[in-house]
């Protein structure tokens, strides 16, 4: 879930059970569950909780794998195929990957493959991180940018986001906090949006559980 998701790519190493399929080859994994589905300063599920979990391999830099979830009302259940490559440069860090999401629960006309994609830039220098999303295939186009740091176990993000349709832009802000490497909780409150009824404006209190497969 785009914010339990948070660029997955960053977490793969974090996420481990590492099986050795090849030489250099590691896969990972995890599952968990959260109570609710926090999508860019959005409760998608309208207070139901969602169970989610991925599936990574990787070779270097280099990466690949599934996510998927329950809990999004409108568009039932969610699966998300990536690919990236990521690298570090003493305190500087870059990824891009491109990610495909895929909702067969509404059927054939928009469930299928690319019918929405995004490429992901995110660079980071210590603890401060920015991360634009570009949509490339889909209905309608858009932007999204983060900006975000971390404090040990505090962290905190502003994300906006810009549509083509510009009645639909929004701002949002959320604050994290991490209990240990399973447990964390997150407020999230938008803060500027467009005149536009799509857009929860309430405050959301996300509470999400997860741990790594094969430990």
């Amino acid at each position: 879930m785009k914010t339990i998701k948070t660029i997955l790519a960053s977490a793969v190493a974090a996420t481990a059970f590492s099986v050795p399929v090849m030489a250099e080859i590691e896969v990972a994994g995890s599952v968990g569950v959260a109570s609710a589905y926090l999508w860019r300063g959005q409760d998608l599920g309208d207070g139901s909780p969602a169970v989610f979990g991925d599936v990574v391999a990787s070779m270097g830099g280099a990466y690949g794998g599934i996510w998927g979830s329950s809990g999004d009302d409108a568009s039932g259940n969610e699966y998300d195929l990536f690919a990236g490559y990521g690298m570090e440069m003493g305190d500087i860090s870059v990824d891009l990957s491109v990610w495909n999401y895929m909702y067969p629960d509404l059927g054939e006309s928009q469930g299928t493959f690319a019918d929405l994609s995004e490429i992901i830039l995110a660079v980071g220098f210590g603890p401060v991180s920015v991360t634009y999303y570009d949509n490339i295939a889909g209905d309608n186009g858009y932007t999204y940018l983060t900006v975000g740091a971390e404090f040990g176990a505090f962290s905190a993000t502003y994300g906006t986001t810009s549509n083509d349709d510009s009645d639909n832009d929004y701002s949002h802000v959320d604050l994290g906090y991490s209990y240990n490497d399973n447990l964390s909780f997150t407020l999230s409150q938008v803060v500027d949006q467009d005149d536009y009824e799509g857009v929860d404006d309430d405050l959301n209190f996300v509470v999400s559980y997860s741990i790594p497969l094969g430990e």
